[in-house]
């Protein structure tokens, strides 16, 4: 067993047994499905911009995503930074990525929700979307969803999830504000900073820490 693969196996156990000790059921609760609305029909996405502001773009980069083997279509910069590090706690904390499990920047225009033009900016991306499709709730096995709060957390809301919108789609997590905004760039850097500092960053957090979990409490009731 390489240390890698150690890792992983340390880290689901210590997920699990998190979970145990917070008294959290070791399966998923049922999904409840949402129904969509009437008015959620495709239509071809206009403009220059995708809904969270950032510039469509006809082509991106392909971004590794650092110890899965598996990359991603996004736009560089902060952008990338923030998405790869929410694709790599996943890998880490919740389940290996496999082929095709993330995907990232595409061209079609047509859309059913406007967040979904976020892609055409290549500033979202979706991790297994066919494993939590459009418009169910409850995908998440208890213990993963402590973990994808804990990111959002430590993203201080640069980054939305998918499953706190209104018609969810658990898959989805996108970059929440604009390019110039600053805490795109304060978030970015902060990241860029434990990337090059051992001991930080994706594959060394523990998400169940009763400090980390607070975090997650203050940063709930000050994004409302």
């Amino acid at each position: 067993m390489n240390d890698l693969s150690r890792r992983r196996m340390l880290g689901a156990v210590g997920t699990l047994a998190g979970a145990a000790a917070l008294g959290l059921p070791a399966v998923p609760p049922a999904a409840a499905a949402t129904p969509l609305r009437a008015d959620q029909v495709a239509t071809s996405w206009r403009g220059p911009r995708s809904a969270n502001g950032w510039k469509i773009l006809d082509e991106t980069e392909t971004h590794s995503i650092e110890g899965s083997g598996r990359s991603v279509l996004l736009a560089d910069g902060e952008a990338a930074t923030l998405l790869l590090h929410v694709a790599r706690r996943f890998h880490y904390e919740i389940d290996q990525l496999r082929e095709d499990d993330v995907t990232g920047h595409r061209t079609s225009r047509i859309v059913r929700q406007p967040y979904e033009s976020n892609y055409l900016s290549g500033t979202a991306i979706a991790i297994r979307p066919h494993a939590y499709p459009p418009g169910v709730r409850g995908g998440l096995y208890p213990h993963e969803l402590i973990v994808v709060r804990d990111i959002l957390a430590e993203l201080d809301g640069a980054v939305a999830w998918g499953g706190d919108f209104q018609a969810p789609q658990e898959s989805h997590f996108e970059v929440a504000l604009g390019p110039t905004h600053p805490k795109v760039r304060g978030v970015a850097r902060k990241l860029q900073t434990w990337r090059d500092t051992p001991g930080r960053g994706a594959g060394t957090v523990d998400a169940f820490e009763p400090g980390r979990r607070q975090d997650v409490k203050v940063f709930g009731r000050r994004s409302g």
